[in-house]
């Protein structure tokens, strides 16, 4: 930044060398005309001197303003580097909550057309405003040097400007904020149309997701017409302002010149100098703008930024995790909908063992797998692991021993060998695939065109449900933790699949905490407790003999699920 102010200050020095030598130069012709100087010869060779003098100074202006614009646009650059990465961790570290509030178009307009809005502020905005600046303080230093009373003259219609951009600029401000709100959604809007691109082909709804795209598409163009209009005027008044400055300098100069005050280089001096400043005050207009919709993205960037997550890490000692968990009379509420999905909860699970969660859609078993993770706080009771409240231990270290298959398994656009090793990043060959086989997904993988090298697109919309259920299953095995969650993971998955993998996991997991959620009974055979959840409340608890042979929901759905696999 000071290397590019220093350049521009040397620049525009630079830059004056040639009014003032071209006012010598007509100075001195007209001395020729006059009979002041009588030799011809002399006039050429001074002539020929300010001529190398003008193109020396014109390019050595031009290397310093070439450098200038190293410097500040790239360290523009920089600090949208820093920025971003600043938006991205701030976004990594806020909690799962407030996703669950926020639009993901928003969230990616902030960080992408926000930040280069802030950007165009550090870079071009600052940049031509120290050439402005610059600018104005050596010529007017300079003009009024020359003659006081036509340098008044000519900047006379700088006051005008000043009181037009005042009321534009709020305007611009106000109508900026506008426009970056539509343009995030405008970006939500085709985010989720991308993402639901199968269930609005399948309803054949094409033409009422354009109707609706259209409408808004339409607003926000108004919006944006809006806001140009008001750019528009700065412009032609600029325009308007520094041809009055021109006449100005004609009419007053050459009255002056006529009487005698100034010489009739001079006139041609200020022209110059009225024109070399007429892109700096014309560009006022549109560093104005930059300025004002900098000022409203960096406001809407500043709203993520200054988020306090609501889950936070409490310590920064390590934390060694062995995997007891114990629950002790927890409630939870989920303050977005008001829905309260647990209610004074209780139970516990030793290291190495294994709980099966059962219970109805909305009962509160994903929950369960949530809090185990620390995504949410809770509002009543305690959570211990290793017999430690749950909030005094690393965050990071608590996140890093569990394992965690959610309900909807999420690939990311990348090779199948990739999205497991996403679970442990240093794993070889032979764990990625020792994995797989574990997960029953090893025979698959071997099937496809490319193998473990499989380019899978986004969200793994090339593969079944089943298949990318067992991938994201392989993607918590490879990472070897000390408490394995599977929230539901093996719905879309036959029987006998089931079978197969709960066999592989019972052996692996011999020395791991382990927790299945699902609603399938022959995914509780091998587990040690079960639970049974009805609207947030334990309804039954105890071992799979125990429940099958009691009266209640468990032994129903046995029955029930029982009755469906001898009639299939």
């Amino acid at each position: 930044m000071i290397i590019g102010i220093i350049c521009t200050i040397v620049a525009k020095i630079l830059s004056l060398f040639t009014p003032e030598l071209i006012g010598r130069s007509l100075n001195l012709v007209e001395s020729y005309i006059k009979g002041e100087i009588t030799d011809i010869k002399v006039v050429k060779s001074q002539l020929l001197i300010n001529i190398s003098l003008i193109l020396g100074a014109v390019l050595l202006s031009g290397v310093f303003t070439f450098l200038m614009r190293q410097m500040i646009i790239i360290m523009s650059r920089l600090i949208e580097f820093d920025l971003k990465n600043e938006v991205f961790e701030q976004y990594e570290r806020l909690s799962l909550n407030f996703y669950k509030k926020n639009r993901t178009g928003d969230l990616m307009n902030r960080i992408s057309e926000d930040v280069s809005k802030v950007r165009m502020y550090f870079g071009p905005a600052i940049m031509y405003t120290i050439n402005m600046i610059t600018l104005f303080v050596i010529v007017i230093s300079y003009m009024i040097k020359i003659d006081a009373t036509l340098t008044l003259y000519t900047l006379l219609p700088l006051p005008i400007l000043s009181i037009s951009i005042y009321i534009l600029s709020r305007v611009i401000n106000e109508r900026s904020r506008i426009v970056q709100e539509y343009l995030s959604k405008l970006t939500t809007f085709t985010q989720e149309f991308f993402s639901g691109i199968n269930v609005i082909k399948a309803y054949s709804i094409e033409k009422h997701s354009f109707t609706n795209f259209d409408v808004l598409a339409n607003e926000s163009k108004e919006k944006n017409i809006s806001l140009y209009k008001a750019q528009a005027l700065f412009f032609p008044l600029m325009i308007l302002l520094i041809g009055a400055s021109n006449i100005l300098v004609i009419y007053i100069g050459g009255m002056r010149y006529i009487n005698g005050f100034i010489s009739f280089g001079v006139i041609a001096q200020f022209i110059i100098y009225v024109n070399m400043l007429t892109w700096p005050v014309a560009v006022v207009g549109w560093v104005t703008s930059i300025v004002q919709q900098a000022e409203a993205s960096q406001k809407r960037i500043n709203e993520f930024l200054n988020v306090v997550p609501e889950v936070q890490n409490q310590t920064d000692k390590a934390s060694v995790i062995e995997g007891k968990i114990e629950f002790k009379n927890v409630s939870f509420v989920y303050d977005d909908t008001n829905i309260t999905a647990l209610k004074n909860i209780s139970f516990k699970i030793d290291k190495g063992k294994t709980l099966a969660i059962l219970g109805k859609t909305g009962s509160g078993k994903s929950t369960i797998a949530n809090l185990i993770s620390r995504l949410y706080d809770i509002n009543n009771g305690e959570i211990l692991i290793d017999n430690k409240p749950i909030k005094n231990i690393n965050l990071k270290n608590l996140r890093n021993s569990i394992g965690f298959v959610p309900q909807e398994a999420f690939l990311f656009s990348d090779t199948i060998k990739n999205n497991i090793k996403f679970g442990n990043e240093d794993a070889v060959d032979k764990i990625i695939k020792n994995a797989a086989h574990n997960a029953h997904i090893h025979h698959n993988i071997e099937e496809f065109n490319n193998s473990y090298n499989t380019f899978i697109g986004e969200r793994g919309v090339t593969l079944s449900g089943g298949q990318k259920q067992r991938i994201s299953i392989a993607r918590a095995i490879i990472k070897e933790p000390q408490i394995l969650i599977f929230d539901d993971c093996l719905s879309a998955v036959d029987t006998e699949t089931e079978e197969v993998i709960l066999n592989n996991l019972n052996s692996i997991g011999q020395d791991k905490t382990t927790i299945i959620i699902s609603h399938r009974v022959s995914s509780t055979k091998n587990a040690d407790f079960i639970i049974v959840l009805d609207e947030g409340e334990i309804i039954q608890k105890g071992t799979q003999d125990e429940l099958s042979n009691q009266d209640g929901y468990y032994q129903n759905l046995y029955n029930q699920q029982l009755i469906e696999q001898i009639t299939d």
